[in-house]
Parts: structure tokens; sequence; C-alpha cells
């Protein structure tokens, strides 16, 4: 495993990440961005000195692949962690180039697909207002300029089907195996994305099979364009973001629309409050942000995704072992080793981001989930 570094982007750069290690390692600071924080002497809902021996380790033997290991517990932000290495940053014209940062607490991570489960949220909030009439409508019904892509297998597909990845449609995802030679390639560089997810050609009946498939989302993020006037960083900013008191983050856009595929960035303290929101069902700080209805429904498994983990609306599903026994998380994950991990059993947040963006081996994910597992030793069982 190996840890990385950021710019310190954000206002609040002055502040120290830290309180002093005389008090406690890694105990997070208090700043004025909504967290509660734990201090040493009430801290008795973690295992501090087994999650500090953790991220010593991680300093000591990482090539700069983890960045940063955040831990809630109890609704209170419990252990903060930030390391060093490279990064993707966005480049100074187009596209993005890699740059060695140190992290703290302000620097904005590059999220990858944990972007697909923060539009999850705002799609739910959209149904909630009424500007999306149901999950079961018909894509097409979203894209009345592409009728001439209908047929009787495309008509099928419904929105439901493009947030669990079953949309029945051929797709290619971008791995170095595949080089420039793969469906979310030519979806970028068509002149109209959504077009050409949908001039796919069937191969399957709509919500059948998990296919992972992140064109999906290029039409979630035109769908909710269309339904709320705005593009989804818009919405999402004044929906779901501002409520949440996230103040810096960046969304990028392909050809108008915001790349609801992979192309948020977030503080890991943020991505920390989305974990909360979900994990509360849908509530930060007393106010309902997201329907509780839609917390409930899209975290529960819809399909089969792999041996070992479920898929919702946009939302991971697994199992860990805690104490000999198996517990389920809802999971936010993205290439490169980013997570947000929920835990409703423990009443527990874990986020983890990285530095793995192309290294699409196995390797990468039992990083982060490595990590996950570690902090999992250091959390004490519900009393």
């Amino acid at each position: 495993m190996s840890l990385l570094g950021g710019a310190a982007l954000a206002p609040l750069s002055s502040l120290p990440v830290y309180a002093d290690p005389a008090d406690g390692c890694n105990v997070p600071v208090g700043r004025d961005d909504g967290w509660p924080v734990a201090t040493v002497t009430e801290d008795k809902l973690i295992d501090r000195q087994a999650l500090c021996a953790m991220a010593d380790r991680i300093a000591a033997t990482s090539d700069g692949n983890i960045h940063s290991v955040l831990v809630v517990r109890g609704g209170r932000l419990e252990f903060e962690r930030y390391f060093r290495g490279h990064d993707e940053v966005p480049g100074r014209f187009y596209g993005s180039r890699v740059e060695d940062v140190t992290f703290n607490a302000d620097t904005l991570h590059n999220l990858k697909s944990v972007s697909k489960s923060v539009a999850s949220l705002a799609v739910g909030i959209a149904i909630d207002r009424g500007l999306i009439r149901s999950i079961n409508e018909p894509i097409f019904s979203f894209f009345p300029e592409l009728s001439d892509l209908r047929s009787p297998d495309k008509d099928r597909i419904q929105l439901v089907h493009a947030l669990t990845m079953s949309m029945g449609l051929a797709w290619v995802e971008a791995t170095p195996a595949t080089g420039d030679d793969n469906d979310e390639v030519r979806m970028h560089q068509a002149s109209d994305p959504c077009r050409y997810v949908l001039g796919l050609s069937a191969t399957g009946e709509p919500g059948q099979q998990f296919l992972y498939n992140t064109g999906a989302l290029t039409l979630v993020s035109a769908i909710i364009r269309k339904a709320t006037g705005h593009p989804l960083d818009e919405f999402a900013r004044t929906e779901l973001f501002e409520p949440l008191g996230i103040t810096a983050f960046e969304w990028s856009r392909v050809k108008g629309d915001s790349d609801a595929g992979g192309g948020l960035r977030l503080r890991p303290r943020d991505m920390a409050k989305i974990g909360q929101l979900v994990l509360a069902g849908g509530r930060w700080n007393g106010r309902q942000i997201v329907p509780k209805a839609w917390i409930e429904t899209s975290t529960q498994s819809k399909l089969k995704a792999s041996d070992r983990q479920s898929y919702g609306y946009l939302w991971w599903l697994g199992r860990a072992q805690f104490n000999g026994r198996a517990i389920q998380w809802i999971g936010a994950l993205g290439r490169g080793g980013q997570s947000i991990r929920i835990v409703p059993e423990l009443d527990l947040v874990v986020v983890v981001t990285g530095g793995y963006y192309q290294d699409y081996s196995p390797r990468a994910f039992q990083a982060q989930y490595g990590v996950f597992k570690d902090v999992l030793q250091g959390i004490s069982p519900p009393a």
C-alpha cells in the first residue's frame, strides 16, 4: 500500500490538520465545517492506538498510493490522517496531469466513480421535488430528439436500468487493456454522447444482468439537466452540497453536461459527510436533505454485481468480517482507491482516497479494502 499528498486548495489551509501529537495521534481538529470531532479523553468508540499504528505502517511502507483515511463513528469525526504522493489533477488546458501533492484536510481529491453514487443522491432529490416522475420512466421519454434510435428492445429501457447498470446495451468500459478502443473513450469523443450510448446495440433484456457502464451516467446527468433545468453540478451544489456545508468542490463537464461517471472532486471530510448523510437516512444536522425512502431503496440490493458484491441504485453493497461474523456495508467506490463505506450496524463511515489511477488490477481494490478491514480491527463492538 502507498500514500500520496495534495496541495491545499481551500481557504482553511492556514488551520492545522491535526491536534498536537502529545494530545493523541491523528485527532481531528474542530473546524467550521459542521463536523463534531472527538477528543482523546471522551473517545471510547475506537482503538486510537490501533488506527495510529495502521496509519504509521501506511506512511512507512507505501509508495504514495493511499492519500487519506478518515473514520466517523457515532456521527463524530474520530480519526483523520493524510499522506503524500502523486495525484491526477485537472490539466492547465484540458485533460489531467500527474502532480506530487502533500494532502491535507483542505485538498480536493479526485473521486472517480464515487461520483456515480453522489449522482444517485441528486436523482433522489429530483424525484422528491417532482422534477422526475419515476425511476420507471422510459429512457426515451427524456430524449425525444433521439427517437430515431428507438427499437422494441430499447423502448424497454427505463431510468431504473441506468441506475442499476442493467440497460442491456453493448458496452466496453475503459481499461488499460482496451486502450482507446472502448466505448467510454468513443462516447466522450462523440459530438452527442447520449446519442452514442443509446445508439449501441441491444444485447439483452433490460434489468436482467449487471454490466458496468459509465455511459449510463452520461444519460443520468443529461436527465437531471433536462428535468431540473440545471446541469448536475449546479443542481447538486444548491440541493445537496450547500445544505451539507460543502463549499469547495469541482465537477468537470463533457460537452456541457457534468461528468457524473467520474468527474467530481471533494475534500475527504466532505466525502465523509456524504457517507454520514446516507447513514442517517438522508439527514444532516437535523435537516432532511435526501428523502429517507430514497436512501433506503437506493442502498438495497437490486442485482448481483460479482461473487461478493451486489448493486443498488449506483451504490455497491458488500460484506466484511467483524468479530468473527459478517456485517453489511454500503459503498461508493472509485478507480484508484477511492471509497466511502458505510456500516449501519456499527454506526460507522470510513473514507479512503488513493492514487492507483492507472492500476486496474485487484491490487488497487485490495489496498483500499485492506485499509477498511484494518479500521474494523480498531472499532469497538456496539454496546
